[in-house]
């Protein structure tokens, strides 16, 4: 297995920068004020479409005011023509849907007013982030690094975003902690049941606003972090990924991939991600597109951080 402590303990070191960024203070996660998002275009009426059907995912991920986080950050225009430069560097023949994940929900090392460890993005960022996922004719995913708060309610206070045809989400259960742990101490976990309600949750609101089929995604970087997975169910109206995020050299990653597939739900895609610098440490060279793709089962979404 690859050591990923490093980039477990810089991630939440960096959190309250890319927390201010985002216009909520890691302090005071509890009191974060929402702002009425602006008038959106609604949904066109349209029966559940599944987005990763036909199209391969390719995606940057980040959060306003922290490289650290992924090169999704800072002028949004630039960094989408750097992901429009990555997704030319694959196989052509398969379509390609670019993703922009943007860490809406940020772990913090403090507890904040209401305890949970953890912050969230204004709409004002949430709305930045969709007209530059929206300008690539991409997807955006609103990624949730909960602390000691549940994965449903982090969702669901996102709900006035998840209406609209091109927003789903990412869950990172290594950011999920139990009471009485603090976030960067430990890996944090979550179970198939917990990965489900969130996943029922985002099926209903396909059905009901009558949206293409959410992307849900969840990050997996090692056995402990999903627990019982096969109590995660299909549900009509959502396309479900599970992202294998182990660090290090490509052999070390393949090994990764091989250990964490094998319990994915047959309903489930797989999902890669891939760090630049993480990854590439000790002359290691980055995999290419092409070994990516080569991994068995071959990966419906790939995410660069």
């Amino acid at each position: 297995m690859p050591n990923h402590s490093r980039r477990f303990v810089l991630t939440v070191g960096l959190a309250g920068l890319a927390a201010s960024a985002c216009g909520s203070s890691p302090q005071s996660p509890g009191l974060v004020v929402r702002a009425t998002p602006a008038p959106v275009e609604p949904a066109v009426a349209a029966p559940p479409v599944d987005p990763l059907a036909t199209n391969l995912l390719v995606g940057f991920c980040g959060a306003p005011g922290s490289k650290a986080l992924g090169r999704m950050t800072g002028d949004l225009t630039a960094a989408s023509r750097e992901l429009q430069k990555q997704i030319k560097t694959f196989p052509a023949g398969r379509p390609i849907t670019p993703v922009v994940e943007l860490i809406a929900t940020t772990v913090h090392r403090s507890p904040g007013a209401d305890g949970m460890y953890r912050s969230r993005c204004a709409d004002k960022t949430v709305r930045e982030y969709l007209d530059a996922a929206r300008a690539m004719n991409g997807l955006l995913l609103l990624d949730i690094q909960p602390g000691r708060a549940d994965f449903l309610p982090e969702v669901r206070a996102y709900e006035h975003w998840l209406k609209e045809p091109d927003v789903g989400v990412a869950l990172d259960p290594e950011w999920a902690v139990e009471p009485g742990a603090i976030p960067g101490k430990k890996f944090g976990r979550t179970t198939g049941a917990e990965l489900d309600e969130v996943a029922a949750y985002l099926g209903e609101l396909a059905e009901r606003h009558r949206l293409p089929a959410k992307v849900m995604v969840y990050h997996q970087v090692t056995s402990s972090v999903v627990r019982d997975e096969e109590l995660l169910r299909p549900h009509p109206g959502v396309s479900v990924v599970k992202v294998v995020d182990g660090i290090g050299s490509g052999s070390a990653k393949k090994a990764t991939w091989k250990t964490l597939m094998p319990s994915k739900p047959a309903h489930v895609r797989p999902g890669f991600k891939l760090f630049f610098d993480e990854d590439t440490r000790r002359d290691a060279a980055l995999m290419t597109p092409e070994e990516v793709l080569a991994l068995a089962p071959t990966p419906a979404y790939v995410i660069y951080e």
